[in-house]
């Protein structure tokens, strides 16, 4: 989430289906850490995504695979723990894959819009489509977190900005493209699946969001719908 500067004026907003998530841990640079001997209450679960053997225990060998993941995804404390949290993250990733090319299937967002980009809340994903047929993706994002809830409802893309810079918390907006108050779509430098989520913005990589800067305007549709697993 950002502000838009426009002579002079800051237009501001109120600020990748699983069981609910505790995504109050913090989302910054993971920090150096024992691997835990512990086995969490997903062992069986985590040990099974990281295709490690199933057994339920924990062994140094399984701690350092969920450590990578934990690492990678910015997910703390990365003690190698089969926590909520991580295994939220896991079951997020796996349902988003079940999606296949079919992310409308239950038709949720509207096709009688012409090319519209759709944002599934609870499934963490975004795609554009034009009437029923898909243009791009779908593709994980990364939406609000609690308190920061990207808000729901069919809007307009109004302003876009290649090289926008939030003055609220001084951090670059690459290719932003605003559709309701402060919040856009925008690339950012994280994992699309780093708890807790955004400040409201919905989160792109780099080639997502250059993709649909290529094919979105102002005036195009954005229809948000669902909620994020935390929120």
């Amino acid at each position: 989430m950002g502000d838009i500067r426009r002579r002079g004026a800051v237009v501001l907003g109120l600020t990748g289906l699983i069981a609910p998530l505790t995504l109050a841990l913090g989302a910054g640079p993971a920090q150096a850490a024992s691997c835990t001997t512990q086995a969490g209450p997903y062992q069986k679960q985590v040990e099974k995504f990281l295709g490690r053997p199933v057994d339920g225990r924990q062994s140094t060998t399984d701690c350092k695979a969920i450590r990578a993941f934990q690492n990678k995804h910015g997910i703390t404390p990365n003690i190698g723990y089969a926590g909520p949290v991580t295994w939220g993250v896991m079951d997020l990733m796996n349902k988003q894959k079940a999606v296949g090319n079919k992310p409308n299937k239950a038709g949720r967002c509207p096709t009688n819009k012409g090319r519209i980009a759709c944002v599934d809340l609870t499934l963490q994903i975004s795609w554009i489509q034009d009437g029923s047929r898909l243009v791009y993706g779908p593709v994980p994002v990364r939406t609000g977190r609690d308190g920061y809830e990207t808000r729901t409802g069919l809007k307009k893309i109004y302003y876009r900005h290649i090289d926008h810079v939030s003055s609220i918390y001084n951090v670059p907006m690459p290719y932003s493209q605003f559709f309701d108050g402060g919040q856009a779509f925008h690339s950012v430098g994280l994992s699309m699946w780093n708890p807790p989520g955004s400040h409201g913005c919905v989160n792109m990589t780099t080639t997502t969001a250059k993709k649909y800067w290529s094919l979105l305007k102002n005036g195009d549709d954005v229809f948000v719908y669902g909620r994020k697993p935390g929120t």
